[in-house]
């Protein structure tokens, strides 16, 4: 009998009632306490299981092969050639062993050396192309010039005079609308439509009267009607859109090709290709004839509608990331990704003043009263507010803390409240003129790439990057 642990001879042999099979009892206790389970089987083993096998006792000879001398120097040659191969095989492998180290430890500082190599040559074409911007009119951004600025003609100039005058003389005497949103029914907003639109990887939303658009990075656009929650009509833009805008029954969409492509009823009218790189932000001036749009190769362009023509442009320091004309139309604001907010006059595009936010600009948006500019930089969970009449840092009068990444903002009417839509959800930040402070009426879990008024403000539509518009205000 072998025991069926160690091969050996058992001296308290046991037998398992389940399999037959016969063990040393010490080994197979030690097993089961570990295990619980019968070796080979793998079946369920106690202690209860094991049978003991009485045999009679006898001394148990020596194996042959060590009855004498011979033999034994014999069986101690035999095991000294055991050791001596294995210390052979365990150098060997050890051998081997750090050959292959080595040979990963070289291949990783390589890897490593061409990474930095690289990256300092990355960062050296970075700053080189800092220091240069487009030429115009160059759509494949080969032609290269010197920083230059074109004025408004003067037409279009005068235009834009009479504008301001006419509404910043009447905008102080604007009384808030009668049934325009309050802050108590901003506060009971709930989610009254959500609609999944056919829109892959949505980036921007705007908002005209009672419909949406949507627009996303794989070249699609829908059109959806907040009344009715429903989808009215897909469009087919063809490239990559970074940012869409509604105004004046025409819809714009920016393209990450450059393009700046204008639609009326549905059909394409126009397509402007002016910037080198992906167009990145649109504005549509007060007086409704002049689009602007800025872009990745640091240039400010504007255009004029009625003639479908480029009229004005001018560059930056640094790429451009969005964009807003003041709501009197004199002034026009972008975000660069150096961090600066950068206001020009819009009728010669001279510069007015910058402010700073440390970080490439997300979003900014004018407020209404013509005093403020809301505006958020990537990546941070704060907006700031800046006051137009007031220069360098003191013109941040006020930090609005969200809780979470700001991605787009949107001002109502009236210059009360201040709507925030980022990733960690939506936010409305009121602020009462009365005691001249702030408050947040509304906050919602929703995420959002873009948020956008509807009309009265009794409704405010989101969009997130999955292409679902949730509209919120109050259920009946």
């Amino acid at each position: 009998m072998l025991c069926g642990i160690s091969g050996e001879a058992p001296q308290e042999p046991v037998v398992s009632k389940k399999s037959g099979v016969v063990y040393e009892k010490r080994l197979i206790e030690q097993y089961i306490t570990e295990h619980g389970t019968e070796p080979g089987t793998g079946d369920g083993l106690t202690g209860d299981d094991l049978l003991p096998i009485r045999s009679s006792r006898t001394v148990r000879p020596r194996p042959p092969t060590l009855t004498s001398i011979p033999a034994l120097l014999a069986t101690f040659q035999n095991e000294w050639d055991a050791l001596a191969l294995e210390t052979y095989n365990l150098k060997e492998q050890l051998a081997r062993t750090r050959e292959e180290l080595a040979t990963a430890l070289y291949q990783h500082d390589a890897a490593v050396r061409v990474i930095a190599r690289l990256s300092r040559e990355r960062d050296a074409a970075r700053e080189a192309l800092s220091r240069v911007t487009v030429a115009e009119g160059s759509g494949n951004g080969e032609g290269m010039v010197v920083d230059s600025v074109e004025a408004l003609p003067e037409d279009l100039a005068s235009l834009v005079q009479e504008t301001h005058k006419e509404l910043s003389k009447g905008r102080k005497k604007r009384p808030i609308p009668e049934d325009w949103v309050t802050a108590d029914e901003i506060s009971a907003f709930d989610t009254t439509a959500s609609n999944s639109l056919p829109i892959a990887q949505a980036t921007s939303l705007d908002v005209q009267g009672s419909h949406a658009a949507l627009g996303g990075l794989k070249g699609q656009a829908a059109v959806y009607s907040v009344d009715s929650d429903s989808l009215e009509k897909e469009l087919p833009i063809n490239e990559p859109i970074t940012d869409t805008l509604w105004a004046h029954e025409k819809m714009f969409f920016a393209t990450s090709q450059g393009s700046v492509k204008v639609y009326a009823e549905g059909t394409e009218t126009v397509a402007f290709s002016e910037h080198a790189g992906p167009a990145t932000g649109l504005s549509i001036h007060p007086g409704g004839d002049i689009l602007a749009s800025v872009g990745a190769d640091k240039s400010v362009v504007f255009y004029q509608l009625s003639t479908q023509r480029r009229v004005s442009r001018a560059f930056a320091e640094s790429s451009l990331t969005t964009c807003a004309f003041h709501p009197d139309g004199h002034l026009f604001a972008a975000g660069t990704v150096s961090g600066d907010i950068k206001l020009w006059m819009t009728a010669t595009l001279e510069q007015a003043a910058v402010f700073t936010l440390g970080a490439p600009v997300q979003a900014l948006t004018f407020s209404e009263n013509g005093f403020w500019l809301a505006a958020t930089a990537k990546g941070q969970t704060s907006v700031t507010i800046f006051d137009l009449r007031k220069e360098g840092d003191a013109a941040a009068v006020k930090v609005l803390e969200t809780g979470g990444a700001v991605q787009s903002l949107a001002w109502d009417y009236t210059g009360q409240f201040l709507a925030t839509g980022g990733a960690s959800g939506l936010t409305v930040q009121q602020y009462t003129k009365a005691s001249k402070k702030w408050s947040e009426p509304f906050r919602n879990s929703t995420a959002a790439v873009a948020v956008r008024w509807g009309p009265s403000g009794k409704k405010l539509v989101a969009a997130n990057s999955e292409g679902v518009v949730s509209v919120f205000g109050v259920k009946e």
